[in-house]
């Protein structure tokens, strides 16, 4: 067998044989590395967050840069794929998932790959797997920061077909499978840092709040407030402890899934006045300085701490 002609090999300009395999497996290691708080710098973050990791069906059009058709970003498509394009008869509207059956190390690349896919992808095509590979440019190139999301929550998944699939009496069959899935899902209308959601499994309803704070910071505040008897909704409600993911604290609490919804927005708005009490607490001159009571508030919260990305 005829030796390798290492003068033939395609190197970068300047750069030695063993130069070139040493960026190689750094441009490797990078593409594996996690980004810590991938959707930083959005005004949306918390909605973002909340919609990749536990809305079950809502959508929400988005302005965009460079794509010159409608975007829509949304929970979950049909077979959990990552974007779609319907048809022009259909409108032509992209559609691209936050949650789908295959996902990379960094959302945000993996969403910046799908939306820039969507750019250029054939009318009726589907994008079956949109994990990031180093093509794709920054999402904050296609999708710009400052936009806040008009979100629209939905009990099934309807708004996947346009009207005129949804009498196929097959994929009506298809949809209300996938509609048994969906829990009901609504986002609270109060002013208060991050991201409210209630959700119903069953049994009980739960608040989950994605909050902006970093975490450690926050999880000094929560221990001030679980300290001081303060850390609940109210009447018939508790906390049930607090999960991590995206880089941020998301506390969670049990409510009576009997209570509508909006009934929480005023304990919301109460508790989030005890919580940023506490963060000023923490940002003053004995910043950090937490008593017996509230150390071992937080040592029970992180006991309960779990996280899901």
């Amino acid at each position: 067998m005829a030796k390798k002609n290492r003068k033939k090999e395609d190197l970068p300009e300047g750069m030695s044989r063993r130069q070139a395999k040493l960026a190689a497996r750094a441009a490797e290691r990078a593409a594996l590395e996690k980004d810590p708080r991938p959707y930083e710098g959005y005004a949306a973050e918390a909605d973002l967050v909340a919609l990749q990791e536990f809305v079950s069906s809502a959508h929400v059009r988005v302005r965009t840069t460079g794509i010159d058709r409608p975007v829509s970003l949304c929970t979950v498509l049909p077979g959990a794929v990552s974007a779609l394009v319907r048809a022009e008869d259909e409108g032509g509207e992209v559609f691209v998932a936050l949650q789908t059956q295959q996902r990379g190390n960094n959302p945000q690349r993996d969403l910046a790959f799908a939306l820039s896919w969507a750019a250029s992808a054939a009318p009726g095509s589907t994008l079956e797997v949109g994990i990031a590979d180093g093509t794709e440019p920054p999402v904050t190139d296609l999708l710009p920061q400052d936009q806040e999301l008009d979100i629209e929550v939905a009990d099934d998944f309807a708004w996947w077909l346009p009207e005129s699939q949804r009498n196929n009496p097959q994929i009506a069959a298809s949809l209300e499978q996938a509609n048994a899935s969906v829990l009901p899902s609504r986002r609270l209308d109060v002013d208060v840092p991050g991201a409210v959601w209630w959700i119903d499994p069953g049994e009980k309803a739960h608040i989950r709040w994605v909050r902006p704070e970093a975490e450690d910071e926050l999880l000094d505040a929560l221990a001030r407030v679980a300290a001081d008897g303060g850390l609940h909704l109210g009447e018939n409600t508790r906390f049930a402890g607090a999960f991590r993911t995206h880089g941020l604290l998301v506390p969670v609490f049990d409510l009576d899934n009997t209570v509508p919804h909006t009934e929480f927005a005023g304990p919301v708005a109460e508790l989030d006045r005890r919580i940023s009490a506490a963060l000023e607490t923490g940002r003053g001159e004995a910043g950090g300085q937490l008593t017996a009571e509230e150390h071992k508030a937080k040592q029970t919260i992180i006991a309960r701490q779990v996280t899901i990305r």
